[in-house]
């Protein structure tokens, strides 16, 4: 990290070290580059760096952080003039699509699915992303996001009940689509 003190805090680079990973994953679903994403989190993080006293004074700091990071993204995408890349990301390629017995079936399926993901309001999006497309706990998901356990799993119950209802809506507009 550039324009920073040689000697970091060790509760910041305890901080760095925790959430780098996850930060570089959901910015990377945003950014749809890992390079560009590793650039916004690394300005997130000396954004935090150089407020570290008053953001750890803050009620929830890592709450604080993940929405420094967010804005971060936001502004390495405009920068390049890019909007948000969640559909277009091979990030989401999962195991389930590698090993399937129709893959272009399980593609268009999955496509559908980061297309109702995208619809989902910003929290559900981040669970949903954090929890089921990158694999992490509730409790990492939590911890990273700066909310509960229980928070977690009603944001994603709440996301599931909605993709339901999108997914059933995408279907029967396909459905329709086929008959004209």
């Amino acid at each position: 990290m550039t324009g920073l003190p040689d000697e970091l805090p060790p509760d910041f680079r305890a901080f760095h070290q925790l959430h780098r990973g996850a930060y570089i994953h959901r910015a990377e679903v945003y950014l749809g580059n890992r390079a560009d994403a590793e650039e916004a989190v690394d300005e997130a993080f000396e954004q935090l760096a150089r407020s570290w006293t008053r953001v750890l004074s803050m009620e929830n700091p890592a709450a604080y952080a993940w929405k420094v990071m967010k804005n971060r993204a936001i502004d390495v995408a405009r920068a390049r003039k890019r909007g948000p890349c969640l559909v277009d990301n091979a990030t989401f390629e999962t195991a389930a699509l590698r090993d399937a017995i129709d893959p272009i079936a399980m593609l268009e399926e999955s496509l559908n699915l980061y297309q109702a993901i995208k619809k989902l309001p910003e929290r559900q999006q981040d669970v949903v992303i954090l929890l089921h497309c990158r694999g992490y706990t509730v409790a990492q998901t939590a911890t990273h996001l700066g909310i509960t356990e229980a928070g977690v799993r009603s944001t994603a119950r709440y996301a599931r009940r909605r993709l339901q209802q999108l997914l059933e809506t995408s279907e029967g507009s396909n459905a329709d689509d086929l008959a004209h």
